[in-house]
């Protein structure tokens, strides 16, 4: 119970944060910035995995979640309680985004801002990118040590960067999820619920192309 409360919690500051950080930037008119935003979401991943990581894995993402599974470093019987535990996280953070900005329009949601089908590939492509440095600096489904904070927060800063203004740059499912649904902007939801899934998996997978029998074993 202590690991989904941990995953809750952690999912919960990503969500309140990253997308309070954006409501806050539009309402203000600019003063957050973009790379505010994009440093917002770098900064609470990475604390949220120095605070949870030794407890739950500090996932508060449900496609990191099942690649973990899939790569065999994480109980399948498990995954269904944390993506619950994290979506109720993610719902609750944006419920208090909508109570204390109720002029938010999309409360912070990814709305593809190109094609759906590019967007959908960006997706895969930076939930593939974030999958495989977690894999690299993680030990197991544990994301802990002074580098896999560090290192896994700088991607998620890096991908909001330069793909926040064009996809939302989720790469999370629960952090597009719960926003969508609390300002019911739900087109092309599913695009960022499938797209970081897909991407994730690829990235585990990948893992047996560029380690050594014995490292791959670890996670794969």
């Amino acid at each position: 119970m202590k690991r989904f409360i941990a995953e809750a919690i952690g999912t919960f500051g990503l969500v309140f944060c990253g997308t309070g950080a954006i409501v806050i930037n539009e309402v203000t008119q600019g003063a957050v910035t973009h790379p505010g935003v994009a440093v917002t979401f770098g900064l609470i991943v990475m604390a949220m995995i120095y605070a949870f990581g030794d407890i739950s894995g500090a996932h508060i993402n449900p496609a990191v979640t099942i690649a973990f599974a899939y790569a065999k470093k994480f109980p399948w019987k498990d995954v269904p309680l944390y993506i619950i535990a994290q979506l109720l996280g993610a719902l609750l953070a944006s419920g208090f985004v909508w109570m204390l900005f109720p002029e938010g329009e999309t409360l912070g949601a990814t709305i593809p801002q190109i094609e759906v089908w590019r967007v959908f590939i960006f997706e895969i492509l930076l939930s593939f990118f974030l999958m495989v440095v977690i894999i690299n600096v993680s030990t197991g489904s544990k994301e802990i040590g002074v580098i896999a904070g560090i290192a896994i927060g700088g991607v998620v800063l890096l991908e909001a960067m330069f793909a926040g203004p064009i996809t939302g740059a989720s790469m999370n499912p629960a952090r597009s999820i719960a926003p969508a649904l609390m300002s019911w902007n739900l087109q092309h939801l599913w695009v960022y619920i499938v797209a970081p899934i897909i991407g994730c998996l690829f990235a585990v997978m990948s893992c047996r192309l560029v380690k050594d029998d014995t490292c791959c074993e670890t996670f794969c």
